[in-house]
Formats: C-alpha cells, structure tokens, sequence
C-alpha cells in the first residue's frame, strides 16, 4: 500500500463516524408565503437575525431561495434545514420560538404589520443516491 493509499484509508477510517451521522440527518424543506409586499421585509429578517438564531439553537442553514417566476417570485421564501434527528429538530425550534432574542426581532421586523400569510414545512430523508446525505 503506498502512502497516498494509506491516507486515504485512515481518511475514510477516521470520518466514519462523521459520514454515518450525516447520513442520518433529516432535512427540513419549508416555504414561507408573505403577504403582498412584506417578502422584502421577511428577506432581510432572515438575513440579519433568522439565520443566526436557527444556527445557535443548533439547525443547519442548507440553502435559502426566492422563485424566479411570477407571482411567486414576490411573495415566497423557500428554504432548507438540516437537523440531527426529527427529535433534534423540535426541540430546536421549541428552543428558538422562545428565544428572547428572536421574540425582539420578530416584533420589531412586524411593526409595519405582519410577514408571513402561510408556513408549509415538509421534512425529508436523503436518499442514497442524493449528494446531500
């Protein structure tokens, strides 16, 4: 075995464990809908607060997206998560929804009125052939 081998066994041997806890996670696909005119407002909510918060309550940001289509494109958020477990992923959002931080930035980010109209949230396994194990 030439080195360049033997490192890359030990590579594989040493992540492991990482791979197969990864492989166990569970993805949350939500879609957020605003009402007319406020997805600007939820964008930048989510930019500046949102994001912060579900990673220290222990969520994995994966990806954020805004259609590119009419009407969607002016009202919808639609994003990603990743979690340990679908238990991990209650007791994260229990955690978040009575954060007191997010509690403030809630409120003031609708002191022109509220944001989201509708919440769909759907969570998912990765299959194995997905890229996103």
């Amino acid at each position: 075995m030439t080195r360049q081998q033997f490192m890359f066994t030990a590579a594989l041997a040493a992540t492991g464990g990482a791979l197969e806890a990864q492989n166990k996670r569970v993805f949350e696909l939500r879609t957020y809908y605003c009402l007319p005119g406020r997805l600007p407002a939820l964008l930048a909510r989510f930019r500046n607060h949102t994001v912060k918060l579900f990673e220290k309550h222990g969520m994995t940001n994966v990806g954020y997206w805004v259609p590119q289509d009419s009407p969607k494109s002016d009202n919808t958020l639609i994003y990603l998560l990743a979690h340990s477990s679908r238990e991990a992923a209650a007791k994260s959002w229990d955690a978040f929804r009575q954060d007191q931080d997010w509690i403030k930035v809630r409120t003031a980010s609708e002191a022109d009125g509220k944001i989201v109209e509708k919440v769909e949230s759907i969570y998912m396994d990765a299959t194995d052939f997905s890229a996103m194990k």
